[in-house]
């Protein structure tokens, strides 16, 4: 399933057909910064604590690039959906993970 791109927003995790999580970190514009997780990650659960994304390297591509992986419905906090919001914590453990805040602060600057 291919997102369109108004359905592509902060703070959002996201799961590709190759099972790799995206977090979208920050938007401007036609951009955005992303974090993604390895490809074939282990599936998160409800009990899930940690997000897959230490040491990953953050992205940096066109919001209409993003949206046009194939991504999958998946089960976080016990609903199925497309994307699941993250909790400022959640949100600013994956900004530190991936060392992106420089990046986000420069891309909200552009």
């Amino acid at each position: 399933m291919r997102l369109k791109e108004k359905e592509v927003e902060v703070g959002y995790l996201y799961l590709t057909n190759a099972n790799q999580y995206r977090a979208v970190l920050a938007m401007k514009g036609e951009f955005m910064i992303y974090a993604p997780s390895v490809e074939r990650a282990t599936r998160l659960s409800l009990s899930s604590e940690t997000l897959p994304f230490d040491n990953q390297p953050f992205k940096k591509c066109q919001i209409a690039t993003f949206a046009k992986k194939d991504y999958q419905v998946f089960n976080l906090d016990g609903s199925d959906a497309i994307k699941h919001k993250l909790n400022d914590l959640q949100l600013e453990n994956v900004i530190a993970q991936c060392n992106a805040k420089s990046a986000i602060t420069t891309l909200l600057t552009e």
